[in-house]
């Protein structure tokens, strides 16, 4: 599932603009196995194929690891990453596209836009979109500023919306022209260019003004304004793509593109050996990653652990016995991250845990080092659990007033890595005096219910970042909690406090001044290490892998690995 610019997978993933850290010794090296068998490249930004020189024209199918909840994009049920990067990347026009070269993240005006738009800062500040006049949906309507103005609208006024960050902030967007949007501020919001971009793109108002958006969306759309249009979404097996032809971009080479719903990892892998899947993009489990240094014969795969994902034991901090902060800083204090990272992604080179509640994509705006100090050390546990009035029983479990610190950990069901990690935490736990059990959820109950709902202790699942923009407001600020006060659309689910340090995670939302920005980001971060709002533990790399007879296709960690289909080719 996903945040405006951060999400979260089934297999456990978030959206959010996030950023991963230390990643292990050597993250820009490319190493080719045996002849015929795998390539493996683990660069600083992922890894694109060869250009696209196979013929036009035949299908391409894809292994999906997750069915999405829906395709109302805005609504609460619309944070799937996988939904995020078959449908809505595909089809979504977005003011704003997010160019990768291998090594950074570089915001640029996408071909809805005329140029760069301008801005003005005072006395409020106000951006102009001039919109390019061949810009068109797939109806053959131009895209014009009433569906910037109907965006806004649904977003920040609607009820049951995902996120509603930054469009909140928006006073006004003037339609008058069509071919211009001007937008007003309330007070300045320096990641402007996130709103009608990031995981939410632009909604078409003369298709959707006076109905009910959801519904009309929630099971799949015709309409498009991207290269491809949704064909059909056959609800437990498969979503088909084929053409917009009129996109006004690069119109796509394929004539169909089938993502095949295969949830279970180590079914999707087999599928792909087979043939009968000619990408994935799985999750980095166990097989996948030993497949991967064996060699698989006739594909070729590409290793990304500098992303914008960051996987964590997310705590809920108004749950007993998290609601201590002595608690809290013991869990950590109770676990070996480091082996934990090893032991699931040692082998492809991740053998470091990360140290911010942010991934790497926005490195810039965290302090990377706020939690290296959080090692296991098992004289600190028991130095701070008898300080909060613990004392441990005859079965070595922690003991306050006739409770005894038992852990749930919830995660996503099926997910083999998960269980591993979590029986590492288990064992770990234990020997530091906490019962740690572990109950899988269905993703849709964990995302979409439970983390909103509060109804956990700690969860396990990663942000990924789908805007390169700092998101510590928006997963930590006291304002983003759910509640009633911001229609359970908040994204603060550990319902961390930061108290002082709250002002200035407030304060990276408004603060144009870059340095002064990341200055703040630091000391948030900090300051949530320091209360040890969550555990983060690694950056969850990226995995993709494809036949050899496919080119063009390319991983952008913000975009995702889809984001380029336009371009792909199948040779047969």
């Amino acid at each position: 599932m996903r945040r405006s610019s951060l999400k979260v997978t089934a297999v456990g993933v978030v959206s959010l603009g996030l950023l991963a850290a230390a990643c292990g010794d050597d993250d820009s090296t490319t190493t080719t196995t045996k002849a015929g068998a795998t390539t493996v490249a683990t660069t600083a930004g992922g890894a694109t194929t060869t250009a696209a020189t196979g013929p036009s024209g035949g299908t391409l199918t894809i292994g999906a690891e997750q069915e999405p909840d829906c395709m109302d994009w805005i609504g609460s049920c619309g944070g799937s990453s996988w939904g995020f990067w078959m449908g809505n990347t595909t089809t979504m026009p977005r003011a704003f596209d997010v160019a990768w070269d291998g090594k950074a993240a570089k915001v640029v005006p996408s071909a809805v836009l005329a140029g760069e738009p301008t801005i003005t800062t005072s006395p409020k500040q106000v951006v102009t979109y001039k919109l390019n006049p061949n810009a068109v949906w797939s109806t053959g309507d131009p895209i014009t500023s009433a569906d910037f103005k109907y965006t806004w609208e649904q977003i920040a006024k609607g009820e049951d919306i995902y996120d509603k960050t930054g469009y909140e902030k928006v006073e006004s967007v003037d339609a008058s022209k069509p071919d211009t949007a001007v937008v007003t501020f309330k007070e300045s919001y320096p990641d402007w260019k996130g709103l009608f971009s990031g995981g939410y793109g632009i909604l078409p108002s003369k298709i959707l003004a006076g109905k009910d958006r959801n519904a009309e969306m929630k099971d799949g759309y015709k309409w498009s304004a991207g290269p491809w249009k949704i064909d059909k979404w056959e609800k437990g097996v498969s979503i088909t793509l084929v053409p917009n032809d009129k996109f006004f971009g690069d119109k796509p080479k394929l004539d169909k593109v089938v993502f095949k719903f295969v949830a279970d990892t180590a079914s999707q892998f087999q599928a792909f050996k087979a043939g009968e899947l000619q990408v994935i993009y799985p999750q980095p489990q166990l097989d996948v990653i030993d497949a991967i240094a064996a060699g698989v014969p006739g594909t070729k795969s590409a290793v990304n652990a500098v992303n914008g994902n960051l996987e964590a034991l997310w705590i809920n901090n108004s749950k007993a016995p998290f609601d201590s902060k002595a608690v809290r800083q013991a869990f950590a204090y109770s676990l070996d991250r480091d082996a934990i990272v090893k032991r699931l992604f040692g082998g492809v080179g991740v053998d470091k845990a990360v140290h911010s509640l942010e991934p790497a994509l926005t490195a810039q705006y965290t302090d990377t080092e706020a939690f290296a100090g959080y090692k296991k050390d098992l004289a600190k546990v028991e130095s701070l659990m008898k300080g909060d009035g613990w004392a441990k029983g005859s079965d070595g479990i922690w003991e306050k007033g006739g409770t005894k610190a038992n852990v749930e950990l919830k995660s996503t069901a099926g997910n083999k890595r998960r269980e591993l990690t979590a029986q590492i935490v288990q064992a770990q736990a234990k020997e530091a005096g906490f019962a740690v059990t572990f109950n899988p959820q269905k993703a849709g109950d964990l995302f979409g219910k439970q983390g909103p709902a509060g109804d956990f202790q700690v969860a396990l699942y990663a942000q990924v970042a789908t805007f390169p923009q700092p998101g510590v407001c928006t997963l930590l600020c006291k304002k983003n909690i759910p509640s009633a006060a911001n229609d359970n659309a908040g994204n603060n689910w550990m319902r961390a406090d930061l108290g002082a340090a709250d002002a200035k995670a407030l304060a990276t939302e408004t603060e144009v001044d870059e340095a002064k920005r990341a200055a703040l980001g630091k000391e948030v971060m900090k300051a949530a290490a320091d209360l040890m709002v969550s555990l983060p533990l690694d950056p969850l790399p990226n995995i993709l892998m494809w036949s050899d007879k496919v080119a063009g296709l390319g991983d952008n960690p913000v975009a995702g690995p889809f984001a380029s289909l336009n371009k792909v080719t199948v040779s047969k």
